[in-house]
């Protein structure tokens, strides 16, 4: 009953602190860590132990999943080499770092060291989508944070295997070995998940049932992961790939009103289970600090070292890259571009699942010496990076001058909403061509239309048909502005974030319809 109380508590806990995050204007993540840091300091608070077996299967597919949803194909493809440098090269690089530092300021051997460098070296997907959700981000910028997290995840977990083999069984690194790993989890993960994707596909194209495709997007992540965990390859890429193939055939799975349906229900679930995650991420840490050994302050100092590494190798990795992104009015700042993206690279849930994981023994049975430094390090640097870059990443980005403009983002909004509303005339007039549709009904829809192309307003109720031929008219037009979306999309006329916002508007629009 004890854990069903905790559980309780911190999804109160957890909801209390996300809502004032929204009142408060600030990333919820980085105020959940921190109220989780406070509350676990208290002592009335019971100490909290994770089972990363449940992290991992129950909490990391669902959002893993959710943030792969998010990345546009299109645009991943306008920043995939800046992505794929920053997925493999900084990775490696950022292990190594680490462990150099880490084995010179920590005391750990230096196998150990190495496991703490890979543990740390990938961003956290989880994590950067979070503190990036709400930020004025230009989009290549966007999906360039977005798709190094979700894609850099099979390189750290390669080296985090193969630097636990090391450890455990006290024996050299083998990087041949490590290269074949890498191609099989990566690539395995990458197989498994087209699969369930297609499968997924195929089902939801033959499914109208809105409660069944509900079930049926819940428990993909869940499949995918498991399905490539049980053929020993990566369930975290098996996920990722999933996901954005899934993402990306989104409007044509499903109808507006299971989209809508979908867009609640998922949302609900990834705001609980990021919300219930960053605070146990912070009650966990005071319980970690107290069984290290030593002064709080070398503790600290030791923290403070790793993280700048990270952050250091960050900054000098991606500089030479910033001339890949945008940079407003013409004007070159790479530095400033360079200094936003290596401040967004937080670390999360992927890292804290790795270092729990960790064994309690060698292979001669032996105690794993520093597994436990190597933990409260790792949860430590998590926290760090959530609080003070997840604070000071949106005033970094406003001072930066790469900011997309309200102006820039209302300019994409209009030429969709008139692109798509001349779509729809084109198709009433071919409607009226065949006499399809009462010229009263005709009327009606085109002084609707005419007003959007004219005075660019939001959507109303203010022309709503009640007649049955009204709103099969309506309802097929909204199906023609859709279709104008994703040719406007594809073009790259338009983001993908306006593709969405004005995708939701359209949804409502038809849901408003009823059943015809």
């Amino acid at each position: 009953m004890e854990k069903v109380e905790i559980v309780l508590a911190l999804i109160v806990l957890a909801t209390v602190v996300a809502v004032s995050a929204r009142r408060l204007s600030v990333p919820a993540p980085s105020l959940l860590v921190a109220a989780g840091v406070a509350a676990g300091m208290l002592p009335f608070v019971p100490r909290i132990s994770i089972d990363p077996q449940l992290v991992s299967v129950i909490v990391l597919p669902p959002l893993l999943y959710a943030a792969g949803e998010d990345l546009s194909w299109r645009e991943l493809r306008r920043v995939w080499r800046p992505v794929t440098i920053l997925a493999f090269g900084l990775v490696l690089a950022s292990a190594a770092a680490v462990g150099v530092v880490a084995a010179a300021v920590t005391g750990l051997p230096a196998a150990m060291a190495f496991v703490l460098g890979a543990i740390l070296a990938s961003t956290d997907p989880v994590a950067v989508t979070a503190l990036g959700r709400r930020l004025p981000l230009p989009a290549k910028v966007h999906t360039l944070l977005q798709g190094e997290s979700l894609f850099n995840d099979a390189t750290s977990l390669v080296l985090f295997r193969v630097a636990v083999a090391g450890a455990v069984a006290g024996g050299a690194l083998s990087w041949q070995r490590a290269i074949g790993q890498f191609v099989l989890l990566a690539g395995g993960g990458a197989a498994v998940g087209a699969v369930v994707a297609a499968c997924v596909a195929v089902i939801r194209r033959r499914t109208e049932d809105p409660v069944l495709e509900t079930v049926i997007a819940l428990l993909t992540p869940y499949v995918a992961y498991v399905a490539a965990e049980a053929a020993h390859v990566s369930g975290v890429t098996a996920v990722v790939v999933a996901s954005v193939i899934l993402g990306g055939l989104s409007a044509s799975l499903t109808n507006p009103g299971i989209r809508l349906q979908l867009h609640a229900v998922y949302g609900t679930v990834v705001f609980l289970l990021e919300s219930i995650v960053f605070a146990v991420i912070g009650l966990t840490l005071p319980g970690l600090v107290a069984d290290v050994a030593g002064a709080p302050g070398r503790l600290l100092w030791q923290v403070v070292a790793v993280a700048a590494t990270l952050l250091a190798v960050r900054f000098l990795w991606v500089l030479p890259l910033a001339a890949f992104l945008p940079a407003p009015a013409g004007r070159r700042l790479s530095f400033r571009t360079a200094a936003v993206v290596s401040w967004a690279g937080a670390r999360g849930v992927l890292p804290l699942t790795a270092a729990l994981s960790l064994p309690l023994l060698t292979a001669a049975g032996a105690a794993l010496p520093g597994r436990a430094l190597t933990v409260t390090i790792t949860v430590a640097v998590i926290v760090l990076t959530l609080t003070v870059q997840g604070f000071t990443l949106s005033p970094l980005v406003r001072r930066s001058g790469i900011a997309a403009s309200p102006s820039a983002l209302s300019a994409e909004d209009t030429l969709a909403d008139v692109r798509t509303a001349r779509a729809a005339l084109a198709r009433l007039d071919e409607l009226e061509d065949r006499q399809s549709v009462a010229p009263a009904v005709g009327a009606a829809l085109r002084r609707a239309l005419n007003h959007r192309i004219e005075e660019h307003p939001e959507l109303s109720d203010e022309h709503r048909e009640h007649d049955l031929s009204a709103r099969a008219v309506r309802r097929d037009l909204i199906a023609v502005e859709l279709r104008e979306l994703d040719r406007l999309h594809h073009a790259g006329e338009i983001s993908d974030a306006t593709r969405r916002r004005r995708q939701r508007a359209l949804d409502l629009s038809d849901s408003a319809l009823g059943e015809l």
